[in-house]
């Protein structure tokens, strides 16, 4: 309210003053608006953006887990959603990065034939520097990449191979041998060479550093076993001494997996369900649970355990019915035209180590006649010729033939 008595003059200062305040009044609130609705913008932007990370993890998470259950589909879903590229490099790198992701299913990837895989398995292998690394150094290198080849190492210090990835082994050895060459010019006369003498520091690992191998290797034998595999000539003693020094003072460390082997292994079997089982040495009646997937008879103790009590390779044996005075419903497996060699299978003993089973046959009872038929079936399904010794054999052949006559 303007006061009465105040001049004209006075008064209409006055007016001029308060309806100024009132715009400046005005203007301080349009700001406060303005500020307000691009701090609006900017909390709804980083909420969006939020929102688009954590779906990308989700789906990231997501892809991860398809991967380790089905490779072929989780590389699928990955790239149907943006998260990857369909070429072998984006692919080659996802695999070399390996985050969250089951070895043994980058093994799977990378061993199938097909033409787009391979070209994936080439460029994985290639992101590997092996230059001036002798071979055993290089190995240690590669091999923790790919549980496949890790499972080969472990599956001969039990003296048996889990069957059915003899060609994957074959090409991703390949690839290997090819890389150390590519960087390591002159070393050998061929990738064959490589092939065939990483193989034998493989075995050598094993044959020094398992205990139930009695007979270890001496160095000079070591030298005569790798006589002549480069083209018909032989490699240098002092290398082949370095290699066996390397691997007899420092075994290969296998790591443990990073994902879930059981869930992978064990997902959509052939058959499974409970068995009887006839022991080894003392021969009592146990109740296992069996799982029969991947050309394998694994058995457990409980149906929630982790790990499997034995493990029983299903390479060159055979399976029949077979009458047993205390229980009905037989069949055994067994190895044909042998009477008493032990079955190349393994077993987990009470402190958890793991040792070679102690079977010459393999009998079991199943609860009916009409189950025993259908595992027999299933069985006799699943059993397989191992190809990769005669596969070893051929290119250790070649690899020790002579390039001229």
């Amino acid at each position: 309210m303007v006061p009465d008595d105040l001049t004209p003059e006075e008064q209409q200062d006055l007016e001029n003053i308060q309806k100024r305040k009132r715009e400046l009044l005005q203007e301080i609130q349009r700001l406060k608006d303005e500020i307000a609705e691009v701090t609006n913008e900017i909390e709804n932007l980083g909420s969006t953006e939020e929102r688009k990370n954590m779906q990308r993890n989700k789906h990231v998470a997501m892809g991860r887990k398809k991967f380790n259950m089905d490779p072929k589909k989780g590389i699928q879903f990955l790239i149907e959603n943006d998260l990857l590229k369909n070429t072998c490099e984006d692919i080659a790198q996802f695999l070399y990065k390996g985050e969250g992701l089951n070895k043994t299913a980058i093994g799977d990837y990378l061993g199938e034939r097909d033409d787009f895989n391979i070209q994936v398995l080439h460029v994985f292998v290639d992101l590997h520097e092996f230059t001036d690394l002798n071979l055993v150094q290089a190995l240690r290198q590669f091999l923790p990449f790919l549980q496949l080849i890790g499972w080969f190492c472990r599956q001969f210090l039990w003296s048996f191979r889990l069957p059915g990835e003899a060609q994957k082994i074959d090409r991703m050895m390949e690839a290997f041998a090819q890389r150390y060459c590519q960087c390591n010019p002159g070393v050998f006369q061929s990738t064959d060479t490589c092939y065939v003498l990483s193989f034998a520091v493989i075995m050598l690992n094993t044959s020094l550093h398992n205990p139930n191998v009695k007979d270890k290797p001496s160095v000079e034998r070591f030298i005569a076993m790798n006589h002549g595999i480069n083209d018909g000539g032989d490699l240098p003693k002092e290398l082949l001494r370095k290699l066996y020094e390397s691997i007899k003072n420092e075994p290969f460390k296998i790591p443990e997996d990073d994902g879930n082997d059981l869930t992978h292994t064990f997902f959509n079997p052939d058959r499974e369900g409970w068995l009887l089982k006839l022991g080894g040495r003392v021969k009592t009646w146990k109740r296992r649970w069996f799982i029969l997937t991947d050309n394998c008879l694994y058995y457990f103790e409980y149906t929630t355990d982790k790990e499997p009590r034995g493990i029983i390779p299903l390479e060159n044996l055979s399976i029949r019915q077979v009458e047993d005075s205390k229980k009905p419903h037989c069949f055994e497996l067994f190895i044909p035209d042998s009477k008493d060699r032990v079955i190349k299978a393994c077993k987990t003993e009470a402190d958890g180590r793991m040792v070679q089973g102690n079977h010459t046959f393999y009998r079991i009872s199943a609860p009916t006649a009409e189950e025993m038929e259908e595992w027999i079936n299933s069985i006799r399904a699943a059993i397989s010729r191992d190809p990769f010794y005669e596969m070893l054999a051929a290119r250790k052949k070649k690899a020790s033939s002579l390039k001229r006559h």
